[in-house]
């Protein structure tokens, strides 16, 4: 058979119209089945049928209170001047004892709550005492108050919460129809991969896709059976999607639906059955593939491709597994909050797929903003940290910043609404401080973006807080001169957070035997820089000034990362041989670090938002001896000026 070279790459909606005509083609374009559940498996499930009671409830008149059951005319005239007494047993009884949720007795139509009684005892007769009236009624719950016989106690359709399971008991049913559950077969494939908790070796990839898929099948209703990795081979992985498909309503087949060697799976499903779709023209996503097993006549088995890119394999269960599930169970596809946001940063987007991009959301001042998080499709934390995802529409060339945007948020509302927003340079302890602002019910969401972006994120009003260390080449002072140049018209408080080490990180054993700047100037020595704007890219630049070194006289200083651990991995992966960052990202990936200076680390707050309640966790943080203790413990790390407010 000759290979398809992909990848049509269709329009979303024209995607879905074809697997919805398909699927509805062969009697699958609607909820799967039912079956009978006791109530206490019910939670979650969807009903299938319309729940009437079979019983009223309650099925008799009942007592609301503790108290005495008595005829409400005869206490008409209570009063505090002229108390009623009305006959407890004997021959003219005039009220009787109950409990709450004892029936009422038949000549009797009130309660009056036993607080508002005095028993009074003459000779053999009993009498209680009364100062107030009570109306017909008053503290009873009438026969079939809640529910009555037959009346509807819950539509098909509606997902099931722990209320609703009291419902439906209290209309007399044990247990209630709901829909059956989508049986979702996840098949991992790919020769490279490798189960978790396996030796990795370079080449390696370590498979989690499935659980991901699995897990969204499970929160969206379905029950998914995740397969063993499948190798890439064509006749093997046409086996095992055949069983797959005999016992299961859906297969998801991850990985290998592009248009490499060994990508085989358009291939196993035109084998199989019929090729819907391959390709639509969303970012992340574009290879996914769509189509149906089974031949014409026999039982057809919907099989979707899901790429192999973690943020892409998640992207393709929001926009075809979630909805496909949805709709056979019965209810609404999910529709997650919505917001309009600012966008902080331009954005370009390739005209001609809908693109997805995730961001973090927050509230800053009187305006909500949306910072974008990493695009690549294999950078699963961007999906993590992400608050939420904003689409860029396919006749769209991206956005610009200010641009309003509409973000779907991933998170609750509420959590946006307690979230600090520190945009600036990167810093391990920022992962300590959310981590401890978490304990508090606060949140920090950070975007590693250097030291200058960040005091331009404040100027736009973008963030809280920015976090910097800007050395002042002619004062030898760090961020005071910066941020009278960057916000000369915004008050500003600066909050030292840290003093720290800068030095070279290089791998175990210092095998180049780096021992300063100058030994960048090797030409064996391969460097990895900061990012423009960073502290650290300064720090590198005024030091090197100093040296009389020119920056075309480091090889790969032209080579850029954003974040001290990024810097680290490009040194621990042999990408480079050094990199100027800071001692606790030398121990993370557990290389050897050549102490060189020493800088101040400052959190650059804007008045307005210093003094709002919203930062008073992050600054008590800073005088919290558990919290400084910890950052103590990292290395190249020094607390003893944390807290201290720096005068501008």
């Amino acid at each position: 058979m000759p290979r398809k070279v992909y990848l049509d790459d269709i329009p979303l909606a024209e995607a879905w119209q074809k697997l919805a005509r398909a699927l509805e083609e062969v009697g699958l374009w609607q909820p799967l089945g039912e079956e009978e559940l006791p109530l206490t498996s019910a939670l979650g499930r969807v009903t299938a049928r319309p729940v009437y009671a079979r019983v009223s409830s309650p099925h008799y008149h009942g007592s609301a209170m503790d108290g005495y059951a008595v005829r409400a005319v005869e206490t008409a005239t209570a009063s505090d001047g002229a108390p009623v007494r009305l006959a407890l047993g004997g021959g003219q009884t005039q009220a009787k004892y109950v409990d709450t949720g004892d029936p009422v007795p038949a000549w009797a139509d009130a309660v009056i709550p036993i607080e508002n009684v005095q028993i009074i005892e003459e000779g053999q007769a009993t009498f209680i005492e009364i100062r107030s009236s009570v109306t017909p009624r008053q503290h009873v719950r009438l026969l079939g108050e809640d529910l009555v016989t037959t009346e509807l106690v819950l539509p098909a359709n509606h997902a099931l919460r722990p209320v609703d399971l009291g419902a439906i008991a209290a209309g007399g049913h044990a247990a209630v129809w709901v829909r059956r559950k989508p049986r979702v077969a996840v098949i991992p494939t790919g020769t490279e991969l490798v189960a978790l908790g396996t030796p990795l070796k370079p080449g390696d990839i370590l498979e989690y896709n499935s659980i991901v898929l699995a897990a969204q099948v499970e929160q969206w209703g379905g029950a998914a059976t995740r397969w063993p990795i499948v190798p890439d081979d064509r006749p093997r992985l046409e086996a095992v999607v055949a069983e797959a498909a005999a016992g299961h309503d859906l297969v998801l087949l991850n990985a290998g639906s592009s248009a490499g060697a060994e990508d085989y799976s358009a291939l196993v499903v035109q084998t199989l059955g019929q090729l819907l779709v391959h390709g639509i023209a969303v970012r992340p996503g574009h290879p996914v593939i769509l189509g149906l097993l089974g031949k014409p006549g026999a039982a057809r088995v919907p099989i979707i491709g899901v790429p192999g890119f973690p943020v892409s394999a998640a992207i393709t269960g929001d926009l075809f597994v979630e909805p496909l599930l949805a709709k056979w169970l019965g209810r609404a596809p999910a529709a997650p909050p919505v917001l309009e946001a600012v966008m902080t940063r331009k954005v370009f987007s390739p005209p001609g797929d809908d693109e997805y991009v995730r961001v973090t959301v927050g509230e800053v001042g009187d305006r909500v903003v949306a910072t974008p998080l990493s695009r690549g499709a294999g950078v699963i934390t961007s999906l993590t940290r992400a608050d939420g995802v904003a689409l860029i529409p396919r006749q769209s060339e991206g956005l610009e910043a200010g641009d309003r945007i509409q973000v779907r948020l991933m998170r609750p509302a509420d959590e946006i609404r307690r979230t600090i927003v520190a945009i600036g340079s990167h810093d391990l302890t920022l992962d300590l401080i959310a981590q401890f602002l978490a304990e508090k019910g606060a949140r920090l969401s950070s975007a590693n973006v250097g030291s200058q972006a960040g005091l331009v994120a404040l100027r736009r009003r973008e963030a809280h807080l920015a976090g910097s260390h800007l050395l002042d080449p002619e004062t030898g002072d760090y961020n005071r001169s910066y941020v009278k140049k960057y916000l000369p018209d915004t008050p500003v408080t600066l909050v030292t957070l840290v003093g720290r080490q800068q030095g070279l990180l290089v791998r175990q054993g210092n095998p180049l035997d780096l021992r300063s700047l100058a030994d960048l100037a090797r030409p064996e020595v391969r460097f990895v820089n900061r990012q423009r704007g960073a502290g650290t890219r300064v720090l590198l630049d005024y030091e090197l000034c100093n040296l009389g070194l020119a920056a075309s006289a480091v090889r790969g200083y032209e080579y850029e990362e954003y974040t001290h651990l990024a810097v680290a991995a490009a040194v621990a992966s042999g990408m480079a041989d050094a990199g100027l960052g800071i001692a606790a990202a030398a121990q993370a990936l557990e290389l050897d670090f050549v102490p060189l200076f020493v800088e101040r680390y400052d959190l650059v707050i804007p008045q307005v938002h210093y003094e709002s309640p919203r930062l008073r966790p992050l600054l008590d943080l800073l005088h919290d001896e558990r919290f400084r203790r910890e950052v103590a413990a990292l290395p190249g790390y020094d607390v003893q000026p944390m807290g201290t407010l720096v005068a501008l």
